[in-house]
């Protein structure tokens, strides 16, 4: 039986796919381990006010609990999870409707915050550091808009389809 013929696109399987849920699943790992790290150390700023000003773009009484950022660590985690699974064949864990959905819930999220880091920054709105803006504008919201757009590429092509 086809791809095509039992309901699933032909590209499920295919390298473009696989290759953009490795990369994606891959970006999400490596930014959930980076906010482990943050909750014990500043790592690769010096001190934890500087640590503020440039990844997060606040004060140093301003940074978020170690509970929090594990929090942030533990669904970037899941969104890894979410991408790695749509990448599969459709059955017990493959790319079902839930699953998709989540999917869908995650490119929307990465693309909403990088594209509006890259408004708020690169106009200027609010009040972040300049350090903080210059990051955001030159890697921040590109890896935001990166990810959101490979997972929404995933969950794209591994829709039903109807035979």
């Amino acid at each position: 039986m086809s791809a095509m013929t039992s309901g699933v696109g032909a590209e499920h399987a295919g390298a473009g796919v696989r290759g953009a849920a490795v990369a994606a699943a891959g970006g999400l790992l490596a930014a959930g381990a980076l906010h482990v790290v943050w909750v014990f150390s500043p790592w690769p700023l010096r001190s934890r006010a500087e640590f503020a000003a440039v990844v997060v773009g606040v004060e140093e009484a301003r940074l978020p609990s170690g509970p929090l950022t594990l929090a942030v660590a533990g669904a970037l985690g899941a969104a890894a999870g979410l991408v790695a699974t749509a990448a599969r064949p459709p059955g017990r864990f493959g790319a079902g409707r839930p699953v998709r959905a989540g999917l869908w819930a995650v490119s929307g999220t990465l693309a909403a915050r990088g594209l509006g880091g890259l408004a708020a920054s690169g106009l200027a709105l609010g009040s972040k550091p300049a350090e903080f803006r210059r990051w955001d504008l030159r890697l921040y919201s590109p890896l935001c808009v990166a990810l959101g757009g490979l997972s929404g590429y995933v969950a794209l092509r591994t829709r039903r389809r109807r035979a």
